[in-house]
């Protein structure tokens, strides 16, 4: 599970990081609104947690941008405010729960697991076509037959799911799957986009990659 921290505290953004990875999650950390907007829209994080009093975009203007984009994934507000104002214009703008500081990171903690557990109850597999990639196993599926996919293919797949006729290109898929510090390049792309079109013809699935110049790829049904 990845999970995207937006917080200007800088020490409070890195021990929720170091909290969150020694429980064997995802976490990026970043320390204003708008790098924290550009990260949530590449639609690769499971959790966001935000904080509302930030320089620039605060938390608020954040979550509506991030909710205007089609972003789902969860919000978790944090903010010293208390006030029932705050709370309500927090949930408003597109929060899912709002944390008021100081906390205990159980508090949080349980928080997290109650957001994601509620997150993979809406949504635990992709369709398109005859086939289904499913959250939880990471297992490609077309009727009786299935392929489990590895890490980086489940991604891949995964971007192409979400928005299946639309076309991502090789630099959104080398920046929502490696990463933006990853030393990968497009060649990478090509090489598992490779692998995944191997691995939907040996299930029978009549779903494609599409290459298109220089727009990147998307999903096409091969017509029988």
């Amino acid at each position: 599970m990845k999970i995207l921290i937006i917080e200007d505290e800088v020490l409070l953004a890195d021990s929720l990081k170091t909290l969150l990875e020694s429980k064997g999650f995802e976490a990026e950390a970043v320390y204003d609104g708008e790098s924290g907007a550009a990260y949530a829209e590449l639609g690769v994080y499971d959790l966001l947690i935000l904080d509302v009093m930030m320089p620039g975009l605060n938390g608020y203007q954040v979550a509506r941008q991030v909710r205007a984009r089609r972003c789902g994934a969860p919000i978790l507000m944090l903010t010293a405010k208390s006030d029932v104002l705050d709370r309500v214009e927090g949930l408003n703008s597109g929060a899912d729960y709002y944390l008021t500081k100081p906390f205990d990171a159980r508090e949080l903690l349980a928080c997290v697991n109650a957001l994601l557990r509620r997150q993979g109850e809406q949504v635990n597999a992709l369709s398109f076509g005859n086939t289904q990639l499913e959250l939880d196993s990471g297992m490609l599926i077309c009727g009786e037959s299935r392929v489990r996919l590895s890490a980086r293919e489940f991604d891949v797949m995964r971007q192409l799911m979400q928005s299946p006729e639309r076309n991502v290109s090789k630099e959104a898929l080398l920046a929502r799957v490696w990463g933006f510090d990853s030393n990968a390049v497009e060649n990478h792309v090509e090489v598992y986009v490779g692998f995944l079109r191997k691995k939907l013809r040996s299930i029978g699935s009549d779903v494609r990659i599409e290459a298109v110049r220089r727009l990147g790829y998307h999903l096409e049904v091969e017509q029988a």
